[in-house]
């Protein structure tokens, strides 16, 4: 796992803090926000720390389950992450997704909850196949 962007857990990440990390990719993190709070809008945004080896990650918690997971990894981009169950995964495996990409969710450890995906987002295509991937979660 690579260092985090954000370590510091006395200092939640700020709007400018994001835009300092990534640049012209915050164009990108904030398209994925908006669409995913517009996709499902009981979801609520966070800011969550989970441990010093991730440091601060952002959070879409819907009324039963995580939504998204948004955390910056490098200089201009950030990882998108979704927890699919055996119906998303199979919803992923008759999509039009990438190939690449739904091997990666095939090969995915299996853990109780589901498969973590994580999706590395620096370009407007890579949004879009996030997008995908947050439509498939939301309706499975």
């Amino acid at each position: 796992m690579e260092e985090p962007i954000f370590p510091d857990k006395s200092h939640m990440p700020q709007d400018s803090d994001l835009a300092r990390v990534l640049g012209r990719s915050k164009k990108h993190w904030d398209n994925l926000r908006a669409h995913a709070l517009d996709a499902d809008p009981a979801a609520k945004p966070e800011w969550k720390y989970y441990s010093k080896k991730s440091g601060w990650t952002f959070l879409l918690r819907g009324k039963r389950r995580n939504v998204l997971y948004m955390r910056p990894v490098a200089k201009r981009c950030f990882a998108a992450g979704f927890m699919f169950g055996k119906r998303a995964v199979q919803a992923v495996e008759e999509s039009d997704l990438p190939a690449d990409v739904v091997e990666a969710i095939r090969q995915a450890p299996q853990y109780p909850e589901g498969r973590m995906v994580r999706l590395d987002v620096t370009t407007a295509a890579d949004v879009k196949i996030a997008k995908k991937l947050l439509a498939l979660k939301i309706d499975n």
